[in-house]
């Protein structure tokens, strides 16, 4: 016997994947508020997006600007401990 998905309304996919895509909300605790699985949440948003444009790569916006966030996040760490690193030598090059 073959157990097939249940089928979601239109209008309540169209919302899930609007939601998602404005969140910045993980798509995992996006896909759990609305009581659905990752994976179908995941599959929603790209037929979405290559419906919209057939020729868009398949990173999503939203995962594109998670990793952006987290790119800037380390570049933030890494310009602080030069910063830090400079203030030292200064100290050690020019003693008061």
């Amino acid at each position: 016997m073959i157990i097939m998905p249940k089928a979601y309304p239109k209008e309540f996919r169209e919302d899930v994947i609007r939601v998602a895509r404005t969140s910045e909300a993980p798509l995992r605790q996006v896909a759990k508020d609305f009581g659905i699985a990752e994976s179908c949440l995941r599959r929603w948003v790209h037929k979405a997006e290559l419906a919209e444009d057939p020729q868009a790569p398949a990173v999503s916006e939203s995962g594109e600007l998670r990793a952006l966030k987290r790119r800037n996040q380390v570049l933030e760490q890494e310009n602080e401990i030069l910063r830090r690193a400079a203030a030292f030598f200064a100290r050690e090059i020019s003693p008061k």
